[in-house]
């Protein structure tokens, strides 16, 4: 791409990185009521809107969420600690994945680890995955910038300077395109196969009983 457009890039990734996030020491180990954790979301992850007037979390979106037995209800009206464990989760992944695919995703997780004395409880899980994900930034911004070379070495045959640009830019577009298309893929092939194992070991549970009941 041309120096403008990598320099263009590369003032992006920085932003990028300074995206805010929900870190676990943010998180108040408080319950809180409905609109109180609208507000924490939206102050928390206001940096990720692509629009000033996009939602970041609205009531709706919660209680919906609640209904298709992805948030544990509230007790009391009151959401805790792993209720925006939880609600943080399901934003991230909501951007790529369907609802029943976050459902099988996250309906093991808090199974085992929502409002639990047992190890790892969801403050242990929210922590490592976070430090997983913090870790590969550098690695993505390198990545994405040697897609953008990548990407500005096509099309040099091309005179009008304005269509190579824009031709440059629909490669760049492409290659990200298409590296979220195979992670998608791979995230889906990752999900159902553990559904179907897990499917499968219940029905052999479920068989192991019936014939100790003929036994």
């Amino acid at each position: 791409m041309t120096n403008d457009n990598t320099e263009f890039v590369t003032s992006v990734l920085k932003k990028l990185a300074k995206l805010n996030y929900i870190k676990p020491g943010d998180v108040p180990n408080i319950n809180l009521y409905m609109d109180q954790v609208t507000t924490f979301m939206d102050e928390h992850l206001s940096d990720s809107k692509r629009h000033e007037d996009d939602k970041i979390l609205t009531k709706t979106m919660i209680n919906n969420y609640t209904k298709n037995n992805l948030l544990p209800a509230p007790v009391k009206k009151k959401y805790s600690r792993d209720h925006l464990y939880v609600l943080a989760f399901i934003y991230y992944l909501k951007n790529i994945l369907t609802i029943s695919d976050i459902q099988k995703l996250i309906n093991p997780l808090t199974e085992k680890c929502f409002n639990t004395d047992s190890t790892p409880d969801m403050d242990d899980v929210y922590r490592e995955v976070y430090n997983l994900c913090k870790s590969q930034v550098s690695g993505l911004s390198r990545d994405i910038l040697e897609k953008s070379k990548l990407a500005g070495k096509s099309f040099d045959y091309v005179k009008d300077s304005e269509q190579r640009e824009f031709l440059e830019l629909f490669s760049l577009v492409s290659l990200l395109s298409f590296d979220v298309y195979m992670k998608k893929n791979m995230i889906e092939t990752l999900i159902d196969d553990y559904s179907s194992r897990k499917s499968a070991g219940g029905k052999n549970t479920e068989n192991k009983k019936t014939e100790n009941k003929k036994q």
